[in-house]
């Protein structure tokens, strides 16, 4: 027999591993808390009635607890037993113990299977016991009985049962694949190992018996002729050949005298037994029909029987090689570097920054300096005061108020503000939202406040929140927001500070993100204050390269306190006297010309193969665009429309369409738009213009219809004003105060930046020719002229009023040939071109101016 080579085991990679310290203790800490958790559970379980009256006195020493872990247990099976899921809060303790061997490396369990298994147990078992006992006692838990109780409401009995059991049995064919095909496999399978097994034991026909008395008969023989032996040796040195080659003749051996000869046979017989086992060295290998040459020897007595066989260790096969000796063989290991392949327009770009550095948009005006926050008023301390007295009496009445209608609370939390109070409230199982919804007003005159406004539910929270306005508000200053480091440390690209929140947080967004900001709010409210604050936090965030303002103002008022930095942040049309815009016709004009902006802007992002203005920066920053085909670094530049409300009256759908087009395409080059209005009503706000403006900022209106116009959702008719906000972001609502900067402030911050350096004039926005201006006033032939011409132009003139309406009266005219006139009257300069509802300007002062014009006119 050859001598089998054993093989070291190896040492399996989690054998030698050794833990981590922290690993250890989380794992033991979570094993040690599902005992914690089981215990306590199994003692809950067992004297939870006697301990039921104690929940809430945990710090009472005079109460003792029968729980195995005193007052902790009692507050854990009550949380986790009677409150929630029951028994499967024992699942919960599994859990833990799962989550601490897999800490410890122990796999025990699998644990995706195990958390699913988990999860279904704790979902059904509590309903299950629900049913089981209608409720009575703690096994199903609060949980249970709820869902028990709700779907007994819907489906009766029978159908909570059939939902329970047609679960499990779902739950238990989907897991263990429990189909006829393979149940009946299964089954055969279970058969083939048992009574197979058992039938392949038993001897199969007489043969086999007839077998074992021919061993038998054998082995007696082998025993008397004990002279005789048989070395074999040599076996595994002859090359293991197909067993349907021929087999070699051996060479006979001639045995030394005084030895008898045997025939040895070159054929191996196969012994099997009755139970068909194996004598094979090696189990695992399968046996296979083998031809071996044997060699005969003569055979030596031997003196023990040990000697028999003459066993020597096999030679290896010459076909066989050991594997070379490990030599110690030189190494390098290099790694290729990523050379990036750079085109010519690249290396030129790269020579321009090595040679002249980074473009600079800052250069023209370098000696710039930020405004300082000193220039904004300090209002003292700002701190919320806490008025206990306040919140307990507020806290009783609301309390007190939905107990009488029968609504009824498990818990309720205040959250200060500098404005306004949120009272959030857990009501108990089985009250509906609704029911506490209808009770804004019966809230509202029980607090004596001055607007309620009911969150049901709160986005993300499962509670129900009450905004009640403080007696004492907190005043949020402008200098507290901007020297916050939230604000300092920004990288938004346009920041905008509004004010605090209902946490006493800070709220920030970008403009850039917005992309554009549709404010509304009766007058008086804050709207303007809300204005100036953003521009504040603009101009104290960005430089005048980076950013410029086109301002409209149609009351003339509102904005004129930003004239001063003309020359550093505003824009305007060449044309224009004031950057400021408070001529409609010049809103027009400057709308359309941002248009064309906008359509130049893209062109040249096209070029550039950028996606955005900030990409497109960034570029030509690094000189990889060329200035001397038309690119440039563009500033982003913001529109403000104080009172949108007038513009649409006075030009209506030539304001519109401008407005929507920049609001749907301009984000991405840069060009963004806030637009204020007092009047929040559908043909002012259409749905062209909400559908472009995601971000929304409302502040106290008049009715719900006006809120639901703005905010799509009521909330901004109960605001308190002075800067009490709404602001909506496409997701959720949020309650802010507006940061409150006064005028003598942004009159302050306007100068400081006024009386520095800035350009040579505002930036100029692309020249706009409009329709009115290619009028035929040249072509004007006074022969041509109507008859009732100069009596028409004295009407208009002293009237002051180009309307042909007024013609059509005062000379009895057809509409037609009054039309005409006032046409000549335009072409020939007498009176303004078409101005959308309102009249025509009359361009002649005086009569006696007109008489003189008549006659240069005739002449």
């Amino acid at each position: 027999m050859d001598k089998k080579t054993q093989k070291k085991p190896t040492e399996s990679p989690e054998k030698g591993r050794i833990l981590s310290k922290p690993r250890i203790f989380f794992g033991l800490t979570f094993i040690l808390l599902s005992a914690v958790l089981a215990f306590s559970f199994v003692s809950y379980l067992m004297n939870w009635k006697a301990d039921q009256s104690q929940a809430g006195t945990m710090l009472d020493k005079s109460i003792k607890s029968s729980n195995i872990f005193g007052k902790v247990g009692d507050w854990l099976g009550n949380i986790f037993i009677f409150e929630s899921i029951g028994i499967a809060s024992f699942i919960i303790a599994f859990l833990l113990l799962v989550v601490g061997t897999l800490i410890l490396k122990k796999k025990i369990f699998k644990p995706w299977k195990t958390i699913g298994h988990s999860l279904f147990f704790i979902c059904w078992l509590p309903i299950f016991m629900g049913a089981l006992t209608k409720g009575q006692g703690v096994l199903g838990g609060v949980y249970g009985y709820q869902i028990m109780d709700y779907l007994n409401s819907i489906i009766g009995a029978v159908g909570l049962w059939t939902v329970l059991a047609a679960s499990i049995l779902l739950y238990f064919i989907l897991e263990f694949n429990l189909r006829p095909s393979s149940i009946k496999a299964k089954l055969d399978k279970i058969n083939e190992n048992t009574i197979g097994k058992v039938k392949s034991m038993m001897p199969d026909s007489n043969d086999d018996f007839e077998a074992d008395e021919e061993l038998r008969e054998e082995a007696e023989e082998a025993e008397e002729e004990t002279a005789s032996r048989v070395t074999v040796s040599d076996v595994a040195n002859k090359p293991v050949t197909n067993p349907v080659n021929t087999m070699k003749e051996p060479e006979p051996v001639n045995p030394p005298k005084g030895f008898p000869e045997v025939p040895v046979s070159n054929e191996i017989e196969t012994i099997t037994t009755p139970n068909h086992t194996s004598f094979d060295a090696e189990p695992k290998e399968v046996s296979q029909p083998v031809s071996l040459n044997l060699s005969t020897k003569p055979i030596v007595p031997v003196s023990s029987p040990e000697e028999a066989f003459d066993i020597r260790p096999s030679t290896p096969s010459p076909a066989i090689t050991t594997a070379p000796a490990q030599e110690n063989i030189k190494f390098n290991v290099e790694v290729a570097q990523v050379v990036d392949v750079l085109d010519d327009s690249d290396k030129k770009s790269q020579e321009l920054v090595e040679k002249h550095g980074l473009y600079d948009h800052k250069l023209d005006l370098a000696n710039f300096q930020m405004p300082p926050v000193d220039l904004l008023k300090d209002y003292g301390n700002e701190e919320i005061s806490i008025n206990k007295e306040e919140l307990e009496e507020n806290k009783n009445k609301i309390v007190g108020l939905l107990k009488n209608f029968n609504v009824g609370i498990a818990e309720i939390k205040a959250t200060i503000g500098p404005t306004v109070t949120l009272y959030e409230i857990v009501p108990e199982a089985g009250i509906r939202v609704a029911a506490i919804k209808k009770l804004q007003d019966d809230i509202a005159l029980n607090l004596s406040a001055l607007g309620i406004r009911i969150i049901a539910p709160m986005p993300g929270k499962g509670t129900i929140g009450i905004e009640v306005p403080r007696k004492n508000p907190t005043m949020v200053s402008m200098r507290s927001v901007i020297a916050s480091q939230k604000f300092q440390n920004t990288d938004m690209d346009l920041p905008v500070v509004f004010g605090k929140t209902i946490s006493n947080e800070i709220f920030m967004a970008d403009l850039s993100k917005m992309p554009h900001l549709l404010m509304a709010g009766a007058t008086g409210q804050g709207k303007s204050v809300g204005i100036n604050a953003i521009l504040t936090s603009l101009l104290y965030k960005k430089h005048p390269s980076e950013l410029k303002f086109v301002m409209v103002d149609p009351k003339k008022v509102e904005l004129s306190l930003y004239s001063k930095i003309e020359r550093h942040y505003l824009a305007k049309l060449p044309d224009a006297e004031e950057a400021i815009i408070t001529d409609t016709n010049k809103v027009i004009n400057t709308l359309n010309s941002l248009c064309i902006e906008m359509d130049t802007r893209y062109d040249l992002l096209k070029n550039a193969f950028c996606k955005n203005l900030k990409e497109y920066n960034k570029k030509f920053t690094e000189r990889k665009l060329n200035p001397e085909n038309g690119h440039r670094y563009l500033p982003y530049i913001v529109l403000v429309v104080d009172e949108f409300a007038d513009l649409i009256m006075t030009a209506g759908k030539e304001v519109e369409l401008p407005i929507a087009r920049l609001a749907q395409l301009a984000r991405a080059v840069g060009i963004h738009l806030i637009v204020a209005t007092q009047r929040p009503s559908v043909n002012v706000i259409t749905g062209m213009i909400k559908a472009n403006f995601p971000a929304r900022a409302a502040f106290r209106v008049i009715s719900s219809v006006d809120s639901r116009t703005i905010l799509d959702s009521p909330g901004a008719d109960q605001l308190i004003g002075k800067g009490d906000m709404l602001y909506f972001n496409g997701n959720e609502i949020l309650r802010l105060q507006c940061a409150f900067v006064d005028t003598p402030e942004v009159e302050r911050l306007a100068e400081f930046i006024g009386e520095q350096k800035g350009y040579a004039s505002a930036l100029l926005l692309p020249e706009y020719v409009s329709e009115d201006s290619t009028s035929t006033v040249g072509a004007f032939d006074p022969n041509e002229k109507d008859a009732l011409f100069e009596e028409a132009a004295r009407i208009i003139v002293s009237t002051q009023q180009g309307s042909t309406s007024m013609l059509q009266r005062q000379l009895k005219l057809g509409y037609n040939r009054a039309g005409r006139i006032m046409d000549q009257l335009e072409a020939s300069g007498i009176v303004g071109g078409f101005n959308g509802a309102k009249a025509r300007e009359v361009l002649i002062s005086d009569l006696h101016s007109l008489e003189q014009f008549l006659e240069d006119l005739r002449s």
